[in-house]
């Protein structure tokens, strides 16, 4: 896609230290100017398809290529190497269910990060509270982060942060 292009009417959206692929497609998807209800057809004007769909879901197989990660970049406008850092290391296992959250990471930074999703990831490292696998009110399963709008649980709406108070800690 030509930059100018893509400048004159999407609206670039700045990612969050440590942010999931799917939860950052799923902001760009919904920022002001942008509006692409659903990932295809981002992925169809980035020339990439249903890909898309996949990647929200965290299913990464196969595995994001260079190329796919670099026409993403020039249509989302971050450099492909950022996206990468948005995606699993290599050697590193992923379980895209169930979706993961620490309610006090949310609080300080509004976003789901990829390390949550790690196979072994049970706790949060920097918290050292045990990650949450459903709501704390009403006990469901957290939805794939693309469609976290408010921050808080889909059914109940409690806020994510809040959820904070009720996670164990873990030594």
């Amino acid at each position: 896609m030509d930059e100018l292009e893509t400048q004159l009417w999407l609206n670039r959206v700045e990612p969050y230290e440590g942010e999931s692929i799917s939860h950052f497609l799923g902001r760009f998807r919904r920022a002001k100017g942008n509006k692409f209800s659903a990932p295809s057809g981002l992925g169809k004007v980035a020339g990439l398809g249903a890909v898309l769909v996949r990647w929200e879901k965290f299913y990464f197989n196969p595995f994001p290529s260079r190329q796919e990660l670099e026409a993403l970049a020039d249509v989302v406008m971050v450099d492909a190497d950022r996206l990468a850092q948005m995606l699993q290391p290599k050697g590193v296992t992923m379980n895209p269910r169930p979706i993961k959250l620490c309610g006090a990471c949310y609080g300080e930074s509004p976003c789901h990060r990829i390390e949550w999703q790690f196979k072994d990831a049970y706790k949060c490292d920097r918290h050292q509270l045990r990650l949450l696998l459903k709501c704390t009110n009403c006990k469901r399963p957290f939805p794939i982060p693309a469609l976290w709008v408010q921050g808080e649980c889909p059914r109940c709406s409690l806020p994510f942060a809040t959820m904070a108070r009720r996670q164990q800690r873990v030594e």
